[in-house]
C-alpha cells in the first residue's frame, strides 16, 4: 500500500513538472538576436549644442522584409525623416514602440547561474545545514507575460515575466521545490554554463518596407535623419601677434559628445545656428520619452556659453585598454585589436558657405559618447592696429543724487572721475573665413598677453579685440552744473526747470609713443555745444531708442525715473578721434542740459 502510494506521488510530480515546463517560456530554449544599430555616417555640429545627425547603412530585415532597429532617438519635433536607398523597397511607414527582447549576460549570483544551467546536474547545500541535495535543475518557474496580460484589466501597460523564488530538481524519490534564498552552495559535476538570459523591455524603431514583385533580400540600404541635442562644437581662437601689425590666427574645436557613438564619421562644424522653432519639444517618434540630462556645456542657463562642467581633455582615437566609456576598448574593461578606422586621425578636408551658414568639414571623426576632442580646424594671417578707446560712463543727472544713499552717491562719483581707458587690437577679416564668437587667447612672443572674445565678423568686416587696461594712458573727468533756469519748458500743463551742465575730460598720454584715442561720452540731456568738434549723435526720445549697442547703466533701476523724464529730455552721444603724442595732455568739454521737474 505504502508502495502504491508512493509511486502515485511520483506520477503526480512528472505532471506537475510537465505543466510548470510548459508554462516556462522559450527564452530559456533560445534567446533572441537584438538587432543592431544604423551606424551614424555624418553630422552637422552647431554651437548651441543641436546637432543634424545623418544614419545610413545596410540593414538585415525579417521574414517580411522589415527593418528594426534597436535604437530610438529623441529628436526636435518635425525633424525626423526616414528613407528608404533601395529602388525595390518603397518605405510605407516608420513605427515607434517598446518591445520585450531577450537578452544574455553573464551569471553574476547563484540564481543567474542556477537559471543558466537547466537541465545540469548539481549538488546543493543550503544554508544552516550540512545536507547536500542531488539532482538535475528542471526550471526556476516564472509567469509569463501573455499569463500575466491575461489577469491584468485590458490595455494596461505590458509586464515581464515575473520569476519564482524557487528551483525545481529533479531528485531519485521525485521533484523538489528549493527556496533559491536558502541555496548557500551549488556543485557542478561537469563545466556549467555561465550565459544566462532574461528579458527587457528595449525601444525599437521599425522601417515598414513594400518591396516591388516579392523581391525582399536578406538586407537593404536604409537611412534616417533628424536633429537632436547633444552634440556640440565650441570654437576657440588663439591670435600671436608681433607688434609690427601682423597676426597669426589658429582655429581650434572641441567637440563635447554627449549623444550617441560616432565611429569614422564626417563632421561638420557649422557657424552659425539655424532657427529651430520647436527645439524645446520631442517629436512623438521619441514616444514622449525624457531626454538626457545633459551637462552645463548644454544648458541654455550657464552663465556663459563657453562653461563646461568639467576639464576639457583632448582623447583620440586609439587601441588598446577601455574600460565603462573610457578609451577605445571592448566594454567591461576589455581589449579590441587594431582596425583601420580607430587609426585614421581626424582631418579637415574644406569648408564651404550654404546660405546664412558657414561650414567645415571634418573627416574620419571617432568619437564615443561621454567624449570630448579637441583639434585643430584651420590657420591664416591678419592684419592690426593698435587702437585706444575711452568709453566714459553715463552720467545721471544732478537731481538723481538725492534719490540714492551716500554709499552709492561716493560709487559713482569714483567711477565717473577716473575712467579706464582700454588698449585694442582691431583686425580687418580679410581670410577666407568668417570669424565667429568665441574665446580668443593673445600671446606676442609666446607669452600671454590677454584672453578675450570675439564676436562675428563676416568677411571684409572689421573687429576690436580688447587686450588690456592702459595704465599709461590717465583720464579724468568732472560735471558742475553752470546754470539753473525756472519754469524754461512747458509740457502737458506742467512747467519743468532746465539745469545747465559742463563735462570736463582731461587725457594725458604718459608713453613714450604716439597713440590714437576714441574717445565717447553718452550723456542723459542734450548736447549744446563740444570742444574740439565732435560727431554728436541724439539718440531720440522713449526707452526703447536709448542705450543702442550700449548696456544699460548697472545703477538705472536705483531710481523710479517718471514718466515725463522721456518726453521732455533725450540722450546724445559725443565722440572723438584724437591723436596724442608723448606726454602730451587734451581737453575735451561738453556744454548740455537736462529738464527736470
Amino acid at each position: 500500500m505504502q508502495h502504491s502510494n508512493q509511486k502515485r506521488t511520483t506520477i503526480f510530480s512528472i505532471v506537475i513538472c510537465l505543466l510548470l515546463c510548459s508554462a516556462i517560456p522559450s527564452v530559456y530554449a533560445s534567446s533572441d538576436k537584438i538587432l543592431e544599430n544604423i551606424p551614424v555616417t555624418e553630422v552637422s555640429i552647431f554651437k548651441d549644442g543641436h546637432a543634424f545627425i545623418l544614419h545610413e547603412g545596410k540593414m538585415p530585415t525579417d521574414k517580411n522584409g522589415n527593418v528594426t532597429f534597436d535604437y530610438l532617438p529623441t529628436p526636435v519635433l518635425g525633424t525626423f525623416w526616414a528613407s528608404s536607398a533601395n529602388p525595390d523597397a518603397e518605405l510605407t511607414s516608420v513605427i515607434a514602440g517598446t518591445e520585450i527582447v531577450t537578452l544574455e549576460n553573464t551569471a553574476l549570483n547563484i540564481t543567474q547561474l542556477i537559471s543558466a544551467n537547466i537541465g545540469n546536474k548539481v549538488v546543493i547545500k543550503q544554508h544552516n545545514t550540512d545536507q547536500e541535495i542531488e539532482g538535475t535543475i528542471i526550471a526556476v518557474p516564472e509567469s509569463s507575460t501573455e499569463e500575466l496580460e491575461r489577469i491584468n484589466p485590458p490595455n494596461s501597460d505590458p509586464v515581464l515575466p515575473i520569476s519564482s523564488n524557487f528551483v525545481l530538481l529533479q531528485i531519485p524519490n521525485g521533484i523538489k521545490a528549493v527556496p533559491l534564498q536558502q541555496i548557500s552552495e551549488v556543485t557542478f559535476p561537469d563545466k556549467p554554463s555561465e550565459k544566462f538570459t532574461y528579458k527587457q523591455f528595449r525601444n525599437r524603431l521599425s522601417l515598414k518596407l513594400k518591396w516591388n514583385k516579392n523581391k525582399i533580400k536578406k538586407q537593404t540600404m536604409v537611412n534616417m535623419t533628424y536633429v537632436q541635442k547633444g552634440l556640440r562644437w565650441i570654437p576657440n581662437y588663439k591670435i600671436e601677434i608681433d607688434g609690427k601689425g601682423n597676426a597669426k590666427v589658429k582655429l581650434q574645436a572641441t567637440i563635447v559628445n554627449e549623444l550617441a557613438n560616432l565611429n569614422d564619421v564626417t563632421a561638420n562644424l557649422v557657424i552659425g545656428v539655424p532657427q529651430f522653432a520647436f527645439k524645446d519639444q520631442f517629436d512623438p517618434i521619441s514616444l514622449q520619452q525624457t531626454a538626457a540630462q545633459l551637462s552645463a556645456a548644454f544648458r541654455y542657463d550657464a552663465r556663459t556659453p563657453y562653461a563646461l562642467s568639467r576639464a576639457i581633455e583632448t582623447q583620440v582615437a586609439y587601441s588598446g585598454y577601455g574600460g565603462y566609456g573610457g578609451g577605445y576598448g571592448g566594454g567591461y574593461g576589455g581589449r579590441r585589436e587594431e582596425s583601420a578606422s580607430l587609426t585614421i586621425p581626424p582631418e579637415i578636408i574644406g569648408s564651404q558657405k550654404h546660405e546664412d551658414l558657414f561650414i567645415f568639414t571634418l573627416e574620419h571623426l571617432t568619437l564615443k559618447k561621454g567624449q570630448t576632442i579637441v583639434l585643430p580646424v584651420t590657420e591664416f594671417d591678419l592684419k592690426y592696429e593698435n587702437v585706444y578707446k575711452l568709453n566714459l560712463p553715463v552720467v545721471p543727472p544732478y537731481h538723481f543724487y538725492q534719490h540714492i544713499n551716500s554709499e552709492r552717491q561716493l560709487q559713482l562719483i569714483k567711477m565717473f572721475r577716473s575712467p579706464k581707458p582700454k588698449h585694442i587690437i582691431r583686425f580687418r577679416n580679410t581670410s577666407d573665413y568668417p570669424i565667429t564668437t568665441a574665446p580668443v587667447l593673445i600671446l606676442k612672443d609666446g607669452k600671454i598677453i590677454s584672453q578675450a572674445m570675439t564676436t562675428y565678423t563676416p568677411k571684409g568686416a572689421k573687429t576690436d579685440l580688447e587686450m588690456s587696461t592702459a595704465v599709461d594712458i590717465e583720464a579724468k573727468c568732472f560735471s558742475e552744473q553752470t546754470k539753473f533756469t525756472p519754469s524754461a519748458e512747458k509740457f502737458n500743463n506742467s512747467t519743468y526747470s532746465r539745469v545747465d551742465m559742463l563735462s570736463e575730460i582731461e587725457i594725458t598720454n604718459y608713453k613714450n609713443k604716439s597713440v590714437n584715442l576714441e574717445v565717447k561720452n553718452t550723456i542723459l540731456g542734450i548736447i549744446d555745444e563740444v570742444n574740439p568738434d565732435a560727431h554728436t549723435k541724439k539718440l531720440g526720445h522713449g526707452f526703447e531708442d536709448w542705450f543702442e549697442d550700449d548696456d544699460i547703466p548697472f545703477w538705472w533701476n536705483w531710481y523710479n525715473w517718471p514718466w515725463w523724464w522721456y518726453h521732455v529730455n533725450t540722450m546724445a552721444k559725443a565722440e572723438w578721434e584724437i591723436e596724442l603724442k608723448p606726454d602730451q595732455k587734451t581737453e575735451l568739454t561738453i556744454n548740455w542740459h537736462y529738464f527736470w521737474r
